[in-house]
């Protein structure tokens, strides 16, 4: 249509904001950025915007939606990869922020991904760079493992124990198989009362930790079993091994049980079936000229955030704002990532993006 209608080369600003958050959420994780820069790299546009791994609200301190990028070049260059950039965006920085809400939730212990269960195979590499990024410490794929550069984590499944018969050899053949840089975490929830597994372990194995993932419909209070195996396996000299708990567990579930004794968490369909983030990709200038679909607001805006409760604010001029809770006057949060398709930021490990991410969850405004 822009070709017929010799429309190819008007070139237009666009902005990627989000109206509100899922759920009850005030704050998003950004992820999926790298993806989307490799995208558009070759085409001839300009982007800038948030680097990637930023904790934002859906719109300023003033109610305009917070544009998180925003892209200059002909709408020709780049709207063809409305949709996929969009995905990318949406779906990563849905995983991001359920993970971060639940690494919040978990405190300084650990937390593993184990999501890739609960999702296609083909999406596992991005479900557990997006949960790392947004605070897990290690995942659980193969693939993703490998991505990340890290060692895949996990534990024995309850299918070794089946197939073993008796939990006590399954424990024995566990340890006599693995290798010693696998640490000996074990089910002790199969057959029987989970705080007498857990002492069975302890007993037949040099044990690192049990791992509990009892069923729902069969736990009654999780919490209060884990305060029941904690207190056996004190009460008998354990007090080294660690409880890791798995099964339903979300940013609601976990503080009460990081209360009871837990040691560490795999959280996998909260994360890997988080809702995605509604972002909107949306013209507010062509040719120079602001204009806005409805409900938008038009104009290319330069963004700017206070250094001190890390509130943004807006401006189409270049008169830089004032933050409305403290008074400072704010600096500018945009960079320039990409100039004619060319890269102009250097990529970042995902290392390095969680890093960012942990330290804003830090701190007190969050």
């Amino acid at each position: 249509m822009l070709r017929a209608k010799g429309m190819m080369d008007v070139r237009v600003a666009a902005e990627l904001t989000v109206s509100k958050l899922p759920r009850d959420w005030q704050w998003g994780v950004y992820c999926g950025l790298e993806e989307v820069l490799r995208l558009l790299e070759g085409k001839d546009v300009d982007v800038w915007g948030l680097p990637e791994g930023t904790v934002f609200p859906a719109r300023t301190q003033s109610g305009v939606r917070l544009p998180l990028m925003t892209m200059e070049g002909a709408y020709s260059q780049f709207c063809l990869h409305e949709s996929p950039m969009l995905g990318m965006l949406s779906h990563s920085s849905g995983v991001a922020t359920m993970a971060a809400r639940c690494r919040k939730a978990a405190g300084n212990l650990p937390m593993i991904a184990f999501g890739v269960r609960r999702a296609h195979p083909a999406i596992a590499p991005m479900l557990d760079r997006s949960s790392y990024i947004g605070g897990c410490d290690g995942v659980s794929s193969l693939l993703g493992a490998e991505m990340l550069g890290m060692r895949p984590e996990g534990t024995m499944p309850h299918a070794l124990i089946l197939m073993m018969g008796r939990p006590v050899d399954a424990f024995r053949a566990f340890d006599e198989v693995m290798g010693p840089e696998v640490p000996r975490i074990v089910l002790a929830d199969t057959y029987s009362d989970e705080k007498v597994e857990a002492l069975a372990a302890a007993e037949a194995i040099k044990l690192d930790g049990v791992r509990l993932d009892t069923p729902s419909s069969r736990r009654g209070s999780f919490p209060d079993i884990v305060r029941e195996v904690r207190w056996e396996l004190d009460l008998h000299g354990h007090k080294d091994v660690r409880i890791i708990l798995s099964g339903g567990l979300d940013e609601k579930t976990i503080p009460p049980l990081v209360q009871a004794g837990a040691s560490g968490f795999g959280v996998g369909s909260s994360i890997s079936s988080a809702p995605g983030i509604d972002f909107a990709l949306d013209i507010v200038e062509r040719d120079g000229t602001p204009v806005a679909k409805k409900g938008k607001y038009g104009g290319r805006k330069r963004l700017y955030r206070c250094s001190d409760c890390a509130g943004f604010e807006v401006s189409v001029s270049d008169k830089v704002p004032a933050c409305r809770d403290c008074g400072k006057e704010m600096t500018p949060a945009e960079i320039k990532l990409m100039e004619h398709g060319r890269r102009i930021a250097p990529a970042e490990t995902p290392g390095a993006i969680r890093e960012r991410v942990l330290e804003q969850l830090s701190r007190a405004v969050i």
